[in-house]
């Protein structure tokens, strides 16, 4: 790779920032980062922390060790996790795109599926509700209106279409609210349709009990659809990401009534669509700490659940810069609008170049002037990397009345290094006015402020 480096550097006639060139190469290939940006499920970062790791060897995969003969991946973590969330089964998928487009292909394919029109998302990336359903084979129905879609809707599309529906879908606006003049039935109500439900719940959420965590469920939890329940509530198939609110690996999971799972199951894009030994062993590794009740294992829960007072204990052990109360933000495009009470350091100055910069990368963020360390998503262990980090660029010499730069190669945003905030998006309907507000980001402001904190600056 280096010679290949030196070739492009030479080729364009700047052999003398070869070293620059492999420096910037090697700094975009994947590596550890400290998360100091207060989004506990950061896509850029890889959204949920995982620190399952295993040894060099042969794993069963699909292999029965009770009668030596070959078994089936879907028996093990998705089977667990199946009875984590009250599902009669359960399999495992790239992701919950493929998950739900799976779920489509198989139940409804060359067949119409009935969606409220106010959950046409678009789940990030340009990728969209109506685009996964036209590439599963499904035939989209759009029932009701933007921001009311009643029973009747979905009564009426049935009749209007007959045997020709296969399905209905309902999808969590995970990532964006509509307010104000809204309606929408409720998963028990179109249960009675007597068709086929499936619930694209997105986040994750397992139980709204939160039965895995030592206290009571966190309140800006509610009204977050939760797996079990969802169920409970009529559902016949659900989907949701491995990666956000769930805590573990990448993954897409359908879960719910044996027969549709097994239908999900044989047909052809399972095979295109499973995961390997990897993700299905870190898989199971979180399934296992839920049906133990050890919210303490799952890294996402323990960091989510961090008192604001430990918070400021330890900015204050580190002993550099000032600390600052924050708010973070649960992220992934999950809980718009959700902010946890938080707390951290801040540096004056644009200092988020220099963090990067580190063989370990802190990631920071930047509002008014300040650089802003949320300590509630970097590990205690790492607190002493902070520190470091945080001393060697209060040490940086500047000239008299220099500000301090953010130390990136140039005065524009370096592409490279930019991070996408996860979409926000809040719509107020009434009568007469309809309004969008953009993302909204976290708040800062310092301990016993009585002012109200004002949105932050993000990196877009």
């Amino acid at each position: 790779m280096l010679v290949d480096v030196a070739r492009t550097a030479i080729a364009a006639g700047t052999a003398e920032h070869a070293y620059s060139i492999a420096k910037d190469t090697a700094r975009r290939m994947l590596r550890p980062v400290i998360n100091g940006t207060g989004t506990l499920l950061h896509t850029n970062l890889g959204r949920a922390p995982m620190a399952w790791t295993h040894p060099e060897s042969y794993w069963n995969l699909e292999y029965d060790l009770t009668n030596g003969e070959r078994g089936s991946r879907s028996d093990t973590a998705p089977k667990l996790v199946a009875q984590a969330c009250g599902a009669e089964a359960a399999i495992a998928v790239n992701n919950c795109a493929a998950a739900l487009m799976l779920c489509l292909a198989s139940l409804a394919e060359n067949r119409k599926v009935l969606v409220s029109r106010g959950e046409l998302v678009e789940i990030g990336g340009g990728f969209r509700i109506p685009d996964v359903m036209a590439r599963s084979g499904a035939v989209l129905v759009e029932v009701g209106t933007t921001n009311r879609t009643r029973l009747a809707d979905y009564q009426r599309g049935t009749n209007d279409h007959g045997d020709s529906v296969a399905a209905v879908l309902q999808v969590h606006q995970s990532n964006y609210k509509i307010v104000g003049f809204t309606e929408a039935p409720q998963t028990s109500e179109l249960a009675t349709l007597n068709l086929p439900l499936i619930v694209d719940i997105g986040s994750g959420l397992l139980d709204s009990r939160c039965p895995w965590l030592a206290g009571a469920p966190p309140k800006w939890l509610s009204n977050e659809p939760a797996a079990r329940q969802t169920l409970e509530s009529g559902a016949d198939l659900i989907t949701f990401s491995g990666d956000k609110l769930f805590g573990g690996p990448q993954a897409g999971i359908i879960a719910g009534r044996a027969d549709l799972v097994a239908k999900c199951a044989a047909h052809p894009l399972a095979r295109a669509l499973r995961p390997g030994a990897l993700v299905l062993g870190a898989l199971q590794a979180t399934a296992l700490a839920y049906l133990n009740r050890d919210g303490t294992a799952i890294p996402f829960w323990r960091m989510a659940t961090l008192t604001q007072e430990s918070l400021r204990s330890r900015a204050s052990k580190i002993g550099v810069g000032s600390v600052v109360d924050v708010a973070s933000t649960p992220g992934g495009g999950t809980l718009p609008g959700v902010e946890i009470p938080s707390a951290g350091i801040a540096l004056e100055g644009d200092q988020r170049g220099l963090l990067r910069d580190r063989e370990r990368p802190i990631i920071a963020r930047f509002q008014k002037g300040r650089t802003l360390i949320d300590l509630r998503t970097v590990h205690p262990d790492d607190d002493h990397e902070v520190r470091s980090a945080l001393n060697m660029e209060l040490e940086t010499p500047r000239k008299p009345n220099e500000p301090a730069q953010s130390h990136d190669h140039d005065a524009q945003p370096n592409p490279q290094d930019t991070l996408r905030t996860e979409p926000t998006r809040t719509t107020t309907h009434n009568p007469t006015t309809t309004t969008t507000d953009g993302s909204r980001g976290s708040a800062v402001h310092e301990p016993g402020d009585n002012n109200p904190p004002e949105p932050r600056d993000t990196e877009q």
